[in-house]
């Protein structure tokens, strides 16, 4: 029951707060608000103001969010609203805001959520040195030793611990153990070993994955504005680099869609998130999971904020609107491959939670 309540909490954060940027912005530019909802589905809860011209709605299902603005068809025009408060009658840099800050909204929550972090908890290190190895592991055996600064994962540039854990993760979830070569920088020397990761079965997991048998143990909290900036700063970008890296291994075929997570794995992330120490998990997965839709949401793809953004470029340099129709049709078919993407990845989460 906890874990339901600790998903709607922050699935509806990140909604809530994608949906105001989009909507704060439109109420900014003059656009008119039809209605300002939080989920999907049936509505349970709604209030308009007698003065107002948005309804504000609570809808049954967690899994998403929408604002509802005049003008976003091209194609239909509503007499009963102002002349000037439709979206297409804006100029084209007040759309192109109304359209980012949605995601960019998710991207400043993020930030804030990592800067308290360090601020209430303190920020950990992010240097990419290890700090303690397994003895019975590859990379021990490999000769690498704690102290070692990773500068590079197979000619993949390392910046932070995050960075190391991304890339060794994406190299143990391949079907066959590869070698993997890791260069370090030890007493100001360059190194460079040939590692190939251990075969275990994990239980949980109920699948083979492959160990290296490294560990960062970063038990020395900074304190202080300055150092919980930085944290934050070094954390988005780790986070953000995660999702960059994850969609090149998507394209290069080396992740599939049993890899991917929809809103049934995310409330599974969410439920192990919440079994030690709570609130700080939590924030960490909120402020992953804020980036992950900013990102996604800015992709050029028909029914995101990205593919309605690309439109808009494509006006800018064509210096007229594109076809209204053509853009109703494009946007209709992208969100219906999504909603068609959503149950694929949904029924393998599913699928996961069952073995």
């Amino acid at each position: 029951m906890l874990t339901l309540i600790y998903f709607i909490l922050v699935l509806g954060l990140i909604v809530l707060v994608h949906e105001f940027g989009h909507f704060i912005f439109a109420k900014m530019f003059g656009v008119y608000v039809y209605e300002f909802s939080i989920g999907m589905g049936p509505k349970i809860f709604g209030t308009k103001p007698k003065k107002g011209k948005t309804a504000y709605n609570i809808r049954a299902l967690p899994i998403g969010g929408f604002v509802q603005l005049a003008g976003e068809d091209a194609t239909e025009e509503d007499k009963d609203v102002p002349k000037g408060a439709h979206l297409y009658e804006k100029p084209i840099w007040q759309r192109f805001l109304i359209m980012f800050f949605g995601a960019g909204n998710n991207f400043i929550l993020a930030f804030l959520l990592l800067f308290f972090i360090g601020v209430f908890h303190g920020a950990p290190s992010m240097d990419p040195i290890i700090t303690n190895l397994d003895e019975s592991g590859a990379m021990y055996a490999s000769g690498l030793q704690v102290g070692d600064e990773i500068l590079s994962i197979n000619g993949n540039s390392i910046s932070t611990s995050d960075d190391v854990k991304v890339y060794l993760t994406l190299e143990s979830i391949e079907e066959e153990a590869k070698e993997t070569t890791i260069v370090v920088k030890r007493n100001d020397e360059k190194l460079t070993y040939k590692v190939t990761p251990i075969k275990e079965y994990d239980k949980e997991a109920k699948k083979d994955t492959y160990k290296f048998g490294i560990i960062f143990d970063n038990e020395e909290l900074e304190h202080g504005f300055i150092s919980s900036i930085r944290y934050a700063k070094n954390k988005f970008g780790a986070f953000t680099k995660q999702m960059i890296v994850t969609f090149k291994y998507l394209f290069a075929g080396k992740l599939g869609l049993k890899d991917m997570s929809g809103p049934v794995g995310i409330y599974s992330i969410v439920g192990d998130a919440a079994k030690e120490d709570t609130l700080l998990n939590l924030t960490s997965l909120t402020a992953l999971l804020c980036i992950n839709v900013g990102f996604l949401n800015l992709i050029p793809f028909p029914a995101f904020d990205g593919g309605r953004i690309l439109f808009l470029l494509i006006e800018k340099i064509k210096g007229k609107p594109i076809n209204p129709k053509v853009e109703t049709a494009v946007n209709t078919v992208g969100f219906i491959l999504l909603m068609i993407l959503v149950l694929v990845v949904t029924v393998s989460d599913i699928g996961k939670l069952m073995k």
